[in-house]
């Protein structure tokens, strides 16, 4: 089936930023957070972010003083995503008083006294861009914030990190782990069922006919990365927990939650394995649930603070 029109997935994406903030991992970010600010050279900070979606990881990085002399490129395959975080980075700047200047290509400016943030937004597709992109060795620090399990690890790490200073950063947040659950169950057998399948299609996704990610991203990273030619300095988990509270979800986190079942659903919409099985019925019951502020859900992540080698 198709995927969703893109306004639903902004809406999506906007839905979780504030699930995103409370699950990354706190000793992981402060390695990040030192990490920058202790950085010896004067030079701005050059920042990739690859797969930068709506922008939220910048707005973070902002909010959170990582960014003060900086030049920030994100690059996304979708326009649909670069518009809307264009957008979102003017209302961020105008509901924080905040100068934002727009230069030529497209490039936009925060500055503040002491702050001084160049941030340049591009439809790219990632080995398209890491192709074009002239010479190497040319970031201090790279982002990819819940998207390494959407590509295949092993051709896209190594060119990433050619791309990387030597010593340069990496930070890879929200990498899924395998483990995907709904409280409370409904049948246990199909629970386990829908599961398995689901984190299946994760493993035999493909993209112009190669390989596009896995269920099992967030382990393989060690090995990978050891592979290519980098160093973990931090790792821990980044569990997405969502449920209801005393007022019901949190935000629009009842939207997301929808969401998530809806993926399910196309994903696994017509699956033989789970012909008379109830499948309808059960994703049917997944949605009464949220909207009787019954479902609990958690993913399993992880999240990765590295180095590049010094000797390649």
């Amino acid at each position: 089936m198709s995927g969703p029109a893109a306004p639903d997935f902004i809406r999506y994406l906007a839905a979780k930023k504030g699930l995103d903030d409370r699950s990354l991992n706190r000793r992981v970010w402060d390695h990040l957070a030192r990490a920058v600010r202790d950085r010896p050279d004067p030079a701005p900070l050059r920042v990739l972010e690859v797969g930068c979606g709506i922008g939220t990881m910048v707005e973070r990085l902002l909010d959170r003083g990582l960014l003060t002399r900086a030049a920030y490129t994100g690059i996304d395959v979708e326009p649909e995503f670069i518009r809307a975080a264009t957008e979102r980075l003017r209302s961020y700047a105008a509901a924080r008083h905040v100068l934002l200047a727009e230069e030529s290509g497209g490039v936009l400016l925060f500055s503040t006294p002491g702050q001084e943030v160049r941030i340049t937004l591009e439809v790219a597709d990632l080995f398209d861009f890491l192709g074009h992109e002239p010479g190497k060795s040319a970031w201090d620090l790279l982002v990819a914030h819940a998207v390494l399990d959407l590509i295949d690890l092993p051709t896209a790490l190594p060119r990433l990190l050619a791309h990387l200073s030597p010593g340069g950063l990496f930070y890879f947040s929200l990498n899924f782990d395998g483990a995907t659950t709904f409280e409370p169950p409904i049948d246990p057998d199909l629970d386990a069922l829908i599961e398995a399948l689901y984190h299946r299609t994760m493993d035999t996704r493909s993209r112009q006919g190669q390989p596009s990610g896995s269920s099992l991203t967030g382990r393989r990273l060690f090995g990978r990365l050891k592979e290519a030619g980098a160093r973990v300095v931090a790792a821990g988990s980044s569990d997405w927990v969502v449920f209801p509270g005393p007022d019901g979800y949190s935000g629009d986190e009842a939207y997301f939650l929808h969401f998530i079942i809806d993926t399910i659903s196309r994903a696994l919409h017509g699956h033989p394995e789970l012909a008379g099985s109830g499948f309808q019925a059960w994703v049917a019951r997944r949605h009464r649930q949220i909207e009787s502020a019954e479902l609990t859900y958690i993913a399993h992540q992880l999240d990765f603070l590295g180095l590049k080698n010094l000797k390649q």
